[in-house]
Order: C-alpha cells, then sequence, then structure tokens
C-alpha cells in the first residue's frame, strides 16, 4: 500500500469514516527482524480510546493503536469482482435462506429469527437483513428470550467481505461477548458450465454412472446423508420448497434426463448415484448406501447446490461432478442461469472441486452464539 502527499505516508482516515471499508499500514512494536510496517485491509467498524477495529473479509478482526498508525485512506466498499454473476448480499442472503427453511420463525423488524429444533445454525440462527426496530441490546435480550423457549442457544448469522454485509453487527456482537463459532464462504458461478461438466471431454457422467432425481430425500439419500439419525423436523428443513403439494409427482425413479413439471417458488431436487454405479460392478450389495448425493433448489435465476457427498472409497472418479452435472441440467431446464452453494473453510477438497468448476467466493458468514448459554447447542452443522 502505498499512500503519499508531498512523497511522504499520510494518514486520510478519522473516526468519522467508521463503517467505510479502509486500507492501513502501521507500525509493528515487536515485529521479525527487517519487518517494520503490517497493512490491514477491512471495514473499521469502530475508533475507540485510541485504538481501530478492522474486521477483515474473513470476519476476523484487527485492533491497531492509533499511535502506530502510518498511513491510512477510505478503499472502495468490495474489490471488483473477476468471477461469477454478479449479485448483492441481500439477495443471496435470502435466496440462501429460503433454500434451507427452518419450521418456525418469526420477525422482529428486520430480522428474521428462525428455528429448526436445532438442526443446523443455519435453521436455527437470526438473520438481520434491516433494522430489529429497536435497540440493539433490546433486539438481543428478546432473541435469547426466544430462542431460550424453545431450548436452543441464541444465534445470530452475520456477512463479511462483500458490499452491504454486517462487519459493524459483528463487531458489536463481539464487543458484548458473543463468540463467533463457525465460519463458512457462499460462492456464485455460472450454471451453464456446470452442466456441461464431467471427467470426459464430452462432458456428462462417468461411464456406467446413472444419476437419478427425485422430488424427496428417500431412505437410500438419507442413508448417505453425512447427519445420522435425521429427524421429522430435519427432513422437513431437507425438503422445504418440494413443489410435492402443486401436484408434481413423487419422483424417485425419474432419471437424469426425464420429463417433470415444477410448480412456482423453490424447487427442491435430490440427486443419487445407486450403490455400485461408481466403482467396479458387483463391488457393493444392493441393500448399501448410495455412492453419491446431492441437493439443488431452484428459486428464480439461481440453483443452490447443498449435501453433494461421496461414499469414501469412491471419491477422485467423478461422482460429485457427476451429481452436480445431473442437477444443474435440471436446474436450466427450469430457468435458472447462476448457481451458489456454501463450503466451509477448512473443506480443501471441495473448494478445489468448486473452483474448478468456476466458483468463486462472494462473501463469508459467520454464526455467533450468545454468551454464557446453559442452552442444547443443537447439532454443530453450520
Amino acid at each position: 500500500m502505498e499512500i503519499f502527499a508531498a512523497g511522504r505516508l499520510e494518514v486520510r482516515i478519522t473516526t468519522a469514516d467508521v463503517g467505510k471499508r479502509v486500507s492501513v499500514r502501521s507500525l509493528i512494536e515487536h515485529g521479525p527482524p527487517g519487518e517494520k510496517f503490517t497493512d490491514v485491509v477491512g471495514v473499521l467498524t469502530s475508533w475507540d480510546s485510541g485504538v481501530l477495529r478492522i474486521t477483515r473479509k474473513n470476519g476476523e478482526s484487527a485492533l491497531v493503536p492509533e499511535s502506530a498508525l502510518v498511513a491510512g485512506k477510505v478503499v472502495p466498499s468490495a474489490p471488483a469482482r473477476r468471477r461469477g454473476p454478479a449479485a448483492s448480499y441481500e439477495e443471496l442472503a435470502r435466496v440462501a435462506a429460503r433454500a434451507w427453511r427452518p419450521v418456525e420463525s418469526e420477525r422482529l423488524g428486520g430480522w428474521e429469527l428462525r428455528a429448526a429444533a436445532g438442526f443446523t445454525r443455519r435453521a436455527n440462527s437470526v438473520l438481520p437483513l434491516g433494522d430489529p426496530g429497536v435497540p440493539l441490546d433490546e433486539a438481543l435480550t428478546a432473541v435469547r428470550r426466544w430462542y431460550a423457549g424453545r431450548g436452543l442457544p441464541a444465534y445470530v448469522q452475520t456477512a463479511t467481505g462483500a458490499e452491504g454485509t454486517q462487519e459493524a453487527l459483528g463487531a458489536e456482537l463481539e464487543r458484548r461477548g458473543w463468540v463467533r463459532e463457525v465460519t463458512a464462504e457462499l460462492w456464485v458461478g455460472g450454471l451453464a458450465p456446470i452442466a456441461d461438466a464431467g471427467p470426459e471431454p464430452s462432458g456428462g457422467e462417468p461411464a456406467g454412472v446413472n444419476v437419478l432425481l427425485s422430488r424427496e430425500a428417500d431412505e437410500a439419500w438419507l442413508a448417505r446423508y453425512q447427519r445420522r439419525g435425521v429427524s421429522e423436523v430435519a427432513l422437513k428443513v431437507l425438503e422445504g420448497g418440494s413443489p410435492r403439494s402443486w401436484g408434481s409427482p413423487r419422483s424417485s425413479e425419474v432419471e437424469s434426463g426425464g420429463e417433470v413439471e415444477s410448480g412456482g417458488g423453490p424447487s427442491v431436487w435430490f440427486a443419487t448415484v445407486p450403490a455400485g454405479d461408481g466403482g467396479p460392478e458387483g463391488s457393493a450389495p444392493t441393500d448399501a448406501a448410495p455412492a453419491a448425493i446431492g441437493r439443488c433448489v431452484v428459486d428464480g435465476r439461481w440453483a443452490g447446490f447443498a449435501a453433494v457427498e461421496v461414499d469414501p472409497a469412491l471419491r477422485r472418479r467423478g461422482l460429485a461432478t457427476a451429481v452436480m452435472a445431473a442437477l444443474a441440467r435440471r436446474a436450466l431446464d427450469e430457468g435458472a442461469s447462476a448457481a451458489w452453494l456454501q463450503v466451509e473453510n477448512d473443506n480443501a477438497a471441495a473448494r478445489a472441486l468448486y473452483d474448478r468448476m468456476g466458483f468463486a467466493a462472494h462473501h463469508a458468514y459467520h454464526h455467533y452464539r450468545a454468551p454464557r448459554s446453559s442452552a442444547p447447542a443443537g447439532d454443530g452443522s453450520p
């Protein structure tokens, strides 16, 4: 970072810039030999008592003493996107929320309180897309009371790293003792390249692989799903938005090239590669868990992918790609053109696969848990 005024570095930020994205350089008091400075880029979330708090794209905060500042300036609110479809944070947050619906929700101004008996934090956390309509401390008290009444810990989901994300709210939660437990990223990409993806030059599934599409998460699909003992509530979340009630057929026998009409609203599809299709002939018993599964929710121009899982013994054979390609073709048939998915920071294999498919990170999201909660912690999933 170079910020010069008449040939000298200059600090061009003040307390009036709190809430803006900044780039600062500061002195390192006890750094390695030869290193005098460190640079930080992020949202200036506070400037109190001579200390700047800057929240990076990944949600981590850096504290910079005002006395150590060497240079600083305001920078554009979000870097220019080089890959993937254009979208606002709010649009993607709402699409992702509709794809993973809770069984119970309640509004608090612009906040949505969501609950699903502890099945994943996404379905059991507050989605704050606006002003709660009351002071923050009053809103958080109401949130804790609402979740305590359901025997659940209170979580607030925030996001960082894109225009319109909630770095300031995250900083206020941390100031009040809320703990950031899980961080993941939402990635976006074009849908057509996914539909054309495949381990063979011509695209499509590997030879001998049959991808079945269904409107339901049947027993076979659930046998491969990583969260064992799926409850009735969890099944409602997984199948939420399924158009069975709109007259679409139960299509557990529908193959990836079949014809099925879908109703309005989010459309949920489940993909299954039967046991034995991904490995040598006769390598799996007929009652074994599927070789691979996946889930896709079509909502307007967006197709959201989730639960792409492969038998550990059959990985690196193109099965995940085949599942996503089949789901993408179905989503294209229903009018979608863009894709999104969520991936945890430590899932290196999945991140490498999605990068090859053309996905790129849009923003990070985080779940903050209320302090000193004695309620049960749910299933631990983001």
